[in-house]
């Protein structure tokens, strides 16, 4: 009998994706259980395409600058590497500033009143000194990584509000805008680094006070991609996906009326995501209305407004669970690593947490409960894995089901009671027994 390795986490956080003693199939069900989870691997759902989170600038700046050279490279070993690590097979990097990052910037800024619209100044030297760096190394650590790439806002010379902080994309600088991404997928390609897939504009249905955004209503985005955006990632070698949206589940009417568009939808190979507003089902109901469109899950930010552990872990592993089980192909969190204070940020006030801290003060590094969450899927679930068919016990005992590359079968498990839950895992003839400590999540892994 094949053995089947189990990880656990615990809410009185005793354990943290503690690998437990591995356990055996046996033949046909035994025993008395409160639970029969049944894994169908003839049932095939969406491929994954990796787990992560963001290397923002103040991220990276902290994981270069505010890091000992040997704790730098502990982090990341345990950030990407599978073995050593949590395996995180996906970054959604900004385009520029975002709210996380020690100034406001672009790639192409100029003197106030002035334009550019030949990109004659464009330039990635920004991101060369340290976001440049911590991809690179990730890469090799993890080949397989994805690199996504999503902007806060174009160039405050572009918009109506003549700053990246507020406004909209002017008309007439959708064209030079569309160059912009050209731009910036050929410098980051020169550096060795394919940009797996862009979106336009992230969280297009919000306009912030104090940090980069634009407002991009459905009929603007849908334009630009059309007329601008598509036809030019179109002629690429390097083929670039534009996702559309990326905002809240609460707004499903926008990326619906980007696809009721056919000159725009034949360019868009799915939604983006994020967790802030409205319920996971949402993902679900585009993707049966559009079939032919894949679904991404792209920021979910841990911070003060959930209090952890307890809260914020529960949190975590229903997203984990319910975002790929309404066809999601990746899951990821917000910044990598913020400091003490929850910066560096342009924000006067910041709330949210990364998935480490790293305290300036005196360079120690924390591993925040979101490295563990996280852990449960992306150490376990390779790029390329299917989900497969697992039935679930909604606000119960919730579970996902995938088959690896390599044919290793991963089964995720969530208790959402207070009280332990003995299971049955039946796959094909074999069965393997569980009991669950409450409030618990254990991950459990086993090859063909």
């Amino acid at each position: 009998m094949s053995n089947i390795q189990v990880w656990q986490s615990t809410i009185d956080e005793s354990k943290k994706l503690a690998q437990m003693e591995s356990i055996t199939f046996s033949e046909g069900k035994k025993g008395i259980t409160d639970y029969v989870i049944t894994i169908d691997e003839a049932v095939t759902y969406q491929q994954m395409d990796g787990f992560g989170a963001s290397f923002t600038d103040a991220s990276a700046w902290l994981v270069v600058h505010a890091l000992s050279e040997e704790l730098r490279d502990e982090l990341m070993r345990k950030l990407f590497d599978r073995e050593e690590g949590i395996g995180i097979s996906f970054l959604r990097q900004p385009m520029g500033a975002s709210d996380f990052a020690w100034k406001i910037y672009s790639y192409d800024d100029v003197e106030p009143g002035e334009s550019d619209y030949e990109l004659a100044r464009f330039s990635i030297d920004h991101d060369r000194c340290y976001i440049l760096p911590v991809i690179h190394q990730a890469l090799k650590l993890n080949p397989e990584l994805k690199v996504m790439a999503s902007p806060w806002s174009a160039p405050g010379w572009m918009k109506t509000s003549d700053a990246m902080i507020g406004g909209t994309l002017k008309p007439e600088c959708y064209g030079v805008y569309a160059d912009y991404f050209v731009k910036f997928l050929d410098a980051y390609q020169a550096e060795g680094i394919l940009v797996y897939a862009v979106t336009m504009q992230n969280e297009p249905g919000y306009e912030p006070k104090e940090y980069p955004g634009m407002i991009v209503k459905p009929a603007e985005e849908a334009a630009f991609i059309k007329s601008h955006l598509g036809p030019r990632l179109a002629k690429r070698k390097q083929p670039t996906k534009i996702m559309c949206y990326d905002h809240n589940w609460d707004v499903p009417g926008h990326p619906r009326e980007i696809y009721e568009d056919p000159e725009a939808s034949k360019y868009v190979a799915g939604t983006a995501w994020h967790m802030y507003g409205g319920r996971h089902e949402a993902m679900s109901q585009i993707k049966e209305q559009f079939p032919d469109k894949d679904v991404w899950f792209t920021e979910a930010s841990g911070g003060q407004w959930i209090p952890r552990f307890h809260d914020a872990f529960m949190d975590q592993m229903k997203h984990v669970i319910r975002t790929t089980r309404n066809w999601s192909k990746s899951v990821i969190w917000w910044n990598i690593a913020l400091d003490e204070n929850n910066g560096p940020t342009v924000l006067s006030r910041s709330t949210c947490r990364g998935v480490v801290k790293i305290n300036q003060q005196t360079g120690e590094l924390t591993y925040n409960l979101d490295y563990y969450t996280l852990g449960h899927i992306s150490k376990f679930v390779s790029p390329g894995a299917y989900r497969i068919d697992s039935n679930t016990f909604e606000d119960d005992l919730e579970t996902v089901a995938f088959s690896n590359v390599d044919g290793s079968k991963v089964l995720i498990v969530s208790n959402r009671t207070i009280k332990p839950k003995t299971i049955v895992v039946a796959i094909s003839e074999r069965t393997f027994e569980y009991t669950i400590d409450g409030e618990a999540a254990v991950t459990f892994k086993w090859d063909q």
